[in-house]
């Protein structure tokens, strides 16, 4: 049996919508076990490098691999199946079915299906608050309940890979806090992360390396604790610092 190194491996890849490419030829790769960040403006790339690996769209030149196996005449639906889970940035719940309905929904494929009981009860006890209001409908969430919801559901589809792109997103800094503890447990569950995330500090207090992103290229990888300057970089992506 060969000996797998890399989670995900993204060789060239190019993608995009209707005749423009967003994507210029991008590579990157995930190890096992290993948690990987992605930060760049807003347009350049991120969200769809994630779509196009995850086949929400069809990548146009390049390659994937996904624990070893391309995924070139794969579906969405057979990647999900081989354990790659995207939780999108939008909370695109039903918003009609109770919680409980929801995360029962996405333990569908065979591998989801066989670990039903006890994947649910580690979303249960990752997320309290799942938990407490397990019999309210999605629409009745707040965003911060709703994202943890979204999340739930990743982890519904027994996944051997997360790509989670900015699950933070609009929340406070209390929500962000304890979404960061859950995104922590799970990584130490030895799941392989890809995380998009738009601040650096959050991202880079929970991944082992982040690229950095640019018109639809990596422009540089950083290493966790290695050399990089918020002011650079905010002058590099933004036009300019933010001064906190």
């Amino acid at each position: 049996m060969t000996n797998i190194q890399r989670a995900l491996e993204v060789e060239n890849l190019r993608a995009g919508y209707d005749a423009f490419d967003v994507l210029q030829g991008m590579s990157l790769h995930v190890g096992v076990g290993e948690r990987v960040g992605l930060f760049g403006p807003n347009g350049h790339g991120k969200t769809t490098l994630l779509n196009a690996v995850s086949k929400l769209i069809q990548p146009r030149a390049g390659s994937v691999r996904f624990m070893g196996e391309s995924l070139e005449a794969r579906s969405a639906q057979e990647i999900v199946a081989m354990g790659l889970v995207h939780v999108s940035q939008a909370n695109r719940m039903f918003p009609d079915m109770e919680i409980m309905e929801t995360l029962e929904l996405a333990a569908y494929t065979p591998r989801a299906r066989k670990d039903r009981k006890a994947n649910l009860e580690h979303v249960l006890e990752l997320f309290p608050r799942l938990a407490e209001r397990r019999r309210q409908e999605a629409k009745t969430l707040s965003g911060g309940e709703r994202q943890m919801l979204s999340i739930g559901v990743g982890l519904m589809c027994a996944p051997r890979m997360l790509m989670l792109d900015e699950p933070t997103l609009g929340l406070s800094p209390k929500l962000k806090d304890e979404l960061a503890v859950a995104i922590g447990k799970i990584s130490a569950d030895g799941i392989p992360l890809l995380l998009i995330e738009q601040d650096i500090a959050f991202v880079l207090s929970l991944v082992d390396r982040m690229y950095l992103i640019d018109h639809g290229e990596i422009t540089r990888e950083v290493a966790r604790g290695g050399d990089v300057d918020h002011d650079e970089i905010m002058d590099m992506y933004f036009g300019g610092h933010v001064s906190s």
